[in-house]
């Protein structure tokens, strides 16, 4: 019994050391950031939020569509949402828009909208926005 339990246990190792490595479903569907594509002088937004004491829960689940929203707009080049890890409720946003243009256009959709509604409400003094500027050519 001992020697096919050990052959059963051998014999999955094998099958897991040689099986193809897949990634979820979810890691081969989000696009990559492709540095080279960002073209020099693209408009950056580096924005944060706090929320209010006790509304932390609340910014977050209406703050996490957004993610999926945003990355979806073709203008948009690079999204993240970041949460300080010591400061829970505290969000900091990296946007990458072509121009200041896409950036309005972004700003102007139904959604954000409706994000910005609810910020008197859950977040602590509204958003502090940083217009930013990338530097560097890109690679190619």
């Amino acid at each position: 019994m001992q020697t096919l339990v050990r052959n059963s246990l051998a014999a999955l190792l094998i099958a897991a050391a040689t099986a193809p490595a897949t990634l979820p479903a979810v890691a081969q569907e989000t696009p990559r950031v492709h540095y080279q594509e960002i073209p020099e002088g693209a408009y950056s937004v580096v924005a944060q939020v706090r929320a209010k004491p006790g509304k932390e829960d609340m910014l977050r689940a209406a703050t996490l569509p957004l993610i999926d929203l945003v990355r979806s707009d073709p203008k948009n080049l690079v999204y993240f949402l970041q949460e300080d890890r010591a400061k829970p409720g505290h969000f900091i946003f990296y946007e990458v828009f072509a121009s200041q243009a896409d950036f309005d256009a972004h700003n102007a959709m139904p959604y954000v909208k409706d994000w910005f509604a609810k910020l008197p409400e859950l977040a602590d003094g509204g958003v502090e926005i940083m217009r930013m500027a990338m530097l560097g050519k890109p690679k190619k």
